[in-house]
């Protein structure tokens, strides 16, 4: 039950945090300013530890998500916590190193959050592009 809670949060608060930037982009007059490229930045960040999060609680209920080569000793839950947002960061930018690979309902929890990672670049530059387009 818990698990449900704290995934729900995080999906609403990462929910809120794309609609937030897609929002305040319609008051930008610049193409590009510090203020939007920090956005970004706190965007992805929150997205990264958001779905992390999820990954964590569900390894800590005991649902295989991912799996890694090398076997790691469970210290506390901390460092799964802190494995779980590593694994989100290297899902997200899709950079997929091969240490840690998903497994069960990992592999769907991925699937989103990579295709959150591939729309996201494309999708805030269109905004922006349409913005400025209209701008003119």
């Amino acid at each position: 039950m818990i698990t449900i809670i704290i995934s729900a949060l995080s999906l609403a608060f990462i929910g809120a945090s794309l609609r937030q930037i897609f929002h305040s982009l319609e008051f930008e007059h610049k193409i590009f300013s510090i203020q939007l490229f920090v956005s970004i930045m706190l965007l992805y960040t929150i997205v990264m530890v958001g779905f992390g999060i999820i990954y964590a609680a569900l390894i800590i209920q005991g649902i295989d998500v991912y799996y890694e080569e090398i076997p790691f000793k469970y210290d506390y839950w901390m460092s799964e916590v802190i494995r779980s947002i590593y694994f989100s960061g290297v899902t997200l930018f899709t950079v997929g190193y091969g240490d840690i690979i998903p497994v069960g309902v990992g592999k769907w929890i991925a699937i989103v959050e990579a295709m959150i990672g591939y729309t996201l670049p494309a999708a805030l530059v269109a905004k922006v592009w349409l913005k400025h387009k209209s701008e003119r």
